[in-house]
């Protein structure tokens, strides 16, 4: 993909300063902020949208952690390992799973309410790929709302922690031996602080969520436009395992067009009881594996696929109708409200399902402290790639793992604090902000990008459907740089930018998921069916070079 349009020099614009800023306002945006404000530094908060419009608060089915009686953390280790198909880094998930009890009673000391039983204790219930009863959750589908509210809260009533809403961040800038120090940012709004400007920082944190708009279904807001990665890749920050997107197994089916967000029907539906089922009411997944309908994400995503295309049909079904009308209204109220508002009473019959992209288990590489390839520069949360979720995400870990790695986060930069490790960093702003290359095609691009990439690089994929999807990546770009040969530039608005970042996003994906030429976790190559344990049980490893190719290398084994 050629790097090729140079934006025109902007105004000087407008520049700020801090030590800590965090982009993004889920559970692990949040969660680093007011920890790092604990420790004494002074916290911006950056969104795109307002502070509670994060992916956070979409979160239906809860938070995965050994909270019950007879669970352990080896137990929940045990399912993370086995869902994750051979690629989890064990060290991460043993971190996971023995720090994130803790962590989420320090969440609920945050303020944050899960359901109890009569007796005062947390109410526990299966999703799939859990063997044990350990996912928390709160108003019975809404866990990621009530943790969203939580934060939120406690994050607006802390008067250290500075908030730009309605902020779309574009690129880190850099001292002069290659440390973050800061980013450039575009506001949207009507104040001090509108159009291109830059905040100066000591450490910048990445918590921006994933890139689930890059397809044209998905159950992701419509903020989730990859621009985290995009940014660290254009940094020169290494990538891994961006081929892994988890497609979640039952969306609700809103027709053979239907585009954006669509909504989701948790995994927690199954984990009570309700059966996927064909038009006839056959359940297909028994059989298939031992755990049936709670078998891990990918399983069932790819058997719902299967009878689709067997059966010719566009979707299938989940019938929770045995539940009936008082179970449906207390436990999933929100998901009844859902149904019911596109015309579907689950009460009464079958929800019409399809996979949709739902989340990605790659992202920016970091270690274990959230410390990425490029000095000072963090990432945290579906961004982020940690190693937890190898290469399918088991259900419910992905709040846990924003939670918990989001506090190492706020632990390395106190400590670094502390060392005096954390110097302010001299940028020539106004430099980088006018020399900073990134082709920007135009908004409608975003569209045409969903569509390539639902066709050839969804569920399904092999050589010849990511060939396509790849050259019609590459014609997008090539449109991008003709706009600039006439000098005709596209429009450096909010809009161009996001479809910058889902092109760049979009064509890395496609070149990982080319290379691995395999069948593992939530990658399905149709025309490499089995997993190949000799060659690919390793990470592929993405870069953005300085001409502007795309560099994805597998990890030495």
């Amino acid at each position: 993909m050629p790097v090729t349009h140079r934006l025109t020099a902007p105004a000087p614009g407008w520049t700020t300063a801090t030590d800590v800023v965090v982009v993004g306002s889920g559970v692990a945006g949040l969660t680093v902020a007011l920890n790092a404000r604990r420790a004494g530094l002074r916290v911006m908060v950056v969104t795109k949208a307002m502070l509670d419009d994060g992916s956070t608060r979409w979160a239906q089915g809860g938070i995965a952690a050994a909270l019950g009686e007879g669970d352990t953390p080896e137990q929940h280790l045990d399912d993370t390992l086995v869902a994750g198909a051979g690629l989890c880094d064990e060290d991460a998930v043993r971190t996971l799973v023995t720090e994130g009890p803790d962590a989420v009673r320090r969440l609920i000391a945050t303020g944050a309410a899960f359901d109890r039983d009569a007796g005062g204790e947390i109410m526990l219930t299966r999703e799939g790929g859990h063997h044990r009863r350990r996912i928390a959750h709160a108003g019975g589908d809404a866990t990621g709302a009530e943790i969203s509210r939580a934060l939120v809260s406690a994050v607006r009533s802390d008067p250290g922690i500075e908030l730009i809403e309605h902020a779309l961040v574009l690129d880190l800038l850099t001292d002069a031996d290659g440390n973050a120090a800061g980013l450039t940012l575009h506001v949207m709004g009507e104040g001090q602080r509108d159009g291109v400007g830059a905040i100066r920082a000591r450490a910048v944190v990445l918590a921006t969520g994933g890139m689930g708009q890059v397809f044209s279904a998905t159950t992701n807001p419509a903020v989730s436009t990859g621009d985290g990665v995009a940014l660290a890749l254009r940094a020169g920050a290494e990538v891994a395992d961006l081929e892994f997107v988890q497609f979640h197994p039952t969306v609700l089916w809103l027709g053979p067009d239907a585009e954006g967000q669509q909504p989701l029907v948790s995994e927690a539906v199954r984990g009570e009881g309700a059966h996927l089922v064909d038009a006839s009411g056959t359940r297909f997944m028994l059989g298939q594996h031992e755990l049936a309908e709670l078998a891990p994400r990918d399983i069932v995503a790819k058997a719902i696929t299967r009878q689709m295309q067997l059966q010719g049909a566009e979707h299938m079904y989940l019938d929770g109708r045995h539940f009936g009308a008082e179970m449906w209204e207390h436990r999933f109220p929100t998901i009844l409200a859902s149904c019911r508002a596109h015309g579907i009473d689950p009460v009464t019959e079958p929800i019409p399902v399809a996979p949709a992209a739902h989340y990605a288990s790659g992202g920016i590489r970091t270690d274990l402290s959230g410390r990425t390839t490029v000095p000072g520069l963090y990432a945290c949360g579906e961004v982020a790639c940690t190693g937890v979720h190898g290469a399918n995400r088991l259900a419910s870990n992905s709040l846990l793992e924003g939670l918990v790695f989001a506090e190492r986060i706020a632990d390395d930069l106190a400590a670094r604090h502390r060392a005096g490790d954390l110097p302010e960093r001299a940028v020539d702003v106004a430099a980088a902000r006018a020399a900073h290359p990134v082709p920007l095609p135009a908004p409608e691009a975003r569209a045409e990008i969903q569509r390539l990439m639902s066709r050839g690089a969804g569920v399904l994929r092999s050589a010849a459907s990511m060939a396509d999807t790849a050259a019609g990546l590459a014609l997008l770009a090539e449109t991008a740089y003709t706009h600039v040969a006439q000098e005709k530039p596209a429009d450096p608005r909010v809009e161009t930018w996001e479809a910058a970042n889902l092109l760049l996003v979009a064509a890395a994906l496609v070149a990982a998921a080319a290379q691995r030429d395999e069948t593992r976790g939530c990658h399905w190559r149709e025309d490499f069916p089995e997993r190949d344990d000799t060659r690919w049980q390793r990470h592929l490893i993405t870069t953005l070079t300085a001409s502007g190719d795309l560099v994805s290398t597998p990890e030495e084994q």
